[in-house]
């Protein structure tokens, strides 16, 4: 017997059995893009149907335009997902506001609005990843700003019970947050299993949360991560196996872009 037929079996009993787990609530079960693979990735329907479902946890992908005006947007161009072609840092806010979404024809998102969404929704934990890694898009010139004006504005209108954590893969701008705020909330994150060197790096930053790889990542370094302090968040979460995999790890956040279908299990479990 594999693996995978060994963790399919054992989902399998678990459901039969869910008391097995009442004494457990697993780690939060995080939206990623809101749902890109139940939703239209990074749309404001996307996150208000996981929360109108009763998810609470959201990772989304904050970039900024040419005229200093943050949105939303994954991607280092607007190619497979909108309507449109090319960079959002080389457009203007004015230019984005006609770009709609390619499979629904939803409006493209600004972060403000999507702030404006949870400003009335208290307990809600949601990262802000700074897509700044590519150089040419984000000089260094350019993290100052873009980090001043996401602090600003996630905190003035973050419900006083709410979490907010500041992400990103660039080292640049979780050192720029901590500098103007010694308070917020901030992850590491890489396409890499947690490790001694990884914990290390992210000791050197300062940051509360580390996000690591699902795959390698071994339940001796989530629990000696957690040990030094940080909050793991393991990703990525495409099916119920990776849930369960997260779920034995221990890890304190599962990023997922299935979160409806993880949540139903989880409620089961429960």
């Amino acid at each position: 017997m594999n693996f995978r037929t060994s963790l399919l079996a054992m989902i399998s009993l678990l459901l039969m059995a869910p008391f097995a787990y009442s004494q457990t609530k697993g780690p939060l079960i995080m939206a990623h893009r809101g749902g890109a693979r139940e939703f239209e990735e990074n749309t404001l329907s996307a996150f208000k149907t996981c929360y109108e479902n009763g998810i609470r946890g959201y990772e989304t992908d904050v970039r900024m335009t040419k005229d200093g005006v943050l949105v939303i947007l994954h991607d280092d161009s607007l190619d497979r997902t909108h309507n449109a072609t090319g960079p959002v840092e080389e457009k203007t806010a004015a230019e984005l506001k006609d770009v709609v979404s390619k499979k629904g024809g939803e409006k493209f998102l600004f972060l403000d609005d999507l702030l404006d969404f949870f400003a009335d929704k208290p307990g809600v934990y949601l990262e802000l990843e700074m897509k700044t890694s590519n150089r040419k898009l984000y000089p260094d010139s350019r993290i100052a700003e873009f980090c001043q004006k996401l602090h600003q504005f996630a905190e003035a209108k973050k419900p006083k019970d709410s979490i907010y954590v500041y992400t990103s893969f660039d080292a640049r701008p979780l050192k720029e947050i901590r500098s103007l705020d010694a308070d917020a909330q901030t992850l590491i994150t890489a396409s890499r299993p947690l490790s001694p060197e990884y914990i290390e790096l992210a000791k050197s930053l300062g940051v509360n949360y580390i996000g690591c790889q699902l795959s390698g990542t071994s339940r001796t370094m989530v629990r000696e991560a957690q040990k030094q302090g940080f909050k793991v968040n393991c990703w990525p979460g495409h099916s119920i196996e990776d849930y369960f995999y997260c779920l034995g790890l221990g890890c304190n956040v599962h990023c997922t872009d299935i979160p409806m279908a993880v949540m139903n299990v989880a409620r089961k479990l429960q």
